[in-house]
């Protein structure tokens, strides 16, 4: 199995038990936002940890990238509802489309108070002829701010994917 294969089954692994984890507390199980936000906070967190160190310690960097990154995309999506998400989400598509690295697309929710933005920070072509970006984005939910750095490509079809 080759080192790319094994970090991603680990990741999916310690995601899984994360979600399992939190569908049991109470019994409530956890809202689309919650897990949405805990998966995505896993693997985000799970590839940034994978780019950290080598062998043994790469290994536990990807874990530990995984359960905090789950634990933060938890918390973001149990406080992002609909509007917030679509919001964002819009807010990153123009700021990929439409705006110069370094300069913010931002949203905001009058509705309770959450808001974000998200800012192109390098351009580039790869030697296939694709234009990819690099961005971050930050989102402030009841004043407290989380951040995530990302990479977008632009689709054939002129969309924008992440990429990572």
């Amino acid at each position: 199995m080759n080192t790319n294969l094994k970090k991603i089954t680990a990741a999916v692994l310690l995601a899984s038990t994360l979600s399992a984890c939190a569908s049991g507390y109470g019994g409530t199980g956890l809202g689309s936002k919650e897990t949405i936000g805990t998966l995505g906070g896993a693997a985000l967190g799970g590839w940034a940890g994978s780019n950290i160190g080598h062998g043994t310690g790469q290994l536990i960097a990807t874990a530990a990238g995984v359960v905090i990154g789950g634990f933060i995309g938890n918390q973001i999506g149990r406080g992002l509802d609909q509007a917030d998400r679509q919001s964002a989400y819009q807010a990153e598509q123009v700021a990929l489309e439409r705006y110069p690295d370094g300069q913010y697309s931002r949203w905001n929710n009058p509705n309770n108070g959450n808001y974000g933005y998200t800012v192109p920070q390098q351009t580039y072509q790869q030697p296939s002829g694709q234009y990819c970006r690099e961005y971050q984005t930050t989102i402030i939910v009841n004043g407290r701010p989380e951040t995530a750095h990302g990479t977008a490509c632009r689709e054939p079809d002129g969309s924008w994917r992440v990429a990572s």
